[in-house]
């Protein structure tokens, strides 16, 4: 039996490639991140798939504190790079919204 895998929406793929070329320009906004992961740690209910993320950004933070790794991690076609991809919430104010 194959295994149904979702893939990433052109919005999405969108989306993260504005916050990596963000991150890159300002290395600073990862102490944003670093932000919303202890914000949503600290929420009683959560999805487990979405604290699996939290967790594996932990892991990567532990790894490096180098933006270009983190940022190569993000994008990494692996178990851990797509799961930091599926919640966008963890990379809320990395963008500057003009409206």
């Amino acid at each position: 039996m194959k295994r149904w895998v979702k893939t990433e929406s052109k919005q999405q793929q969108a989306f993260i490639n504005q916050v990596i070329n963000e991150l890159k320009n300002n290395p600073d906004k990862l102490d944003i991140i670093r932000d919303n992961l202890s914000y949503y740690r600290e929420q009683q209910f959560l999805k487990r798939g979405f604290l699996l993320a939290i967790e594996r950004f932990d892991w990567v933070f532990e790894a490096s504190n180098d933006v270009d790794q983190i940022c190569a991690q993000i994008l990494a076609d692996d178990y851990i790079g797509k799961r930091l991809r599926r919640y966008p919430l963890l990379y809320k104010g990395v963008l500057e919204r003009t409206y």
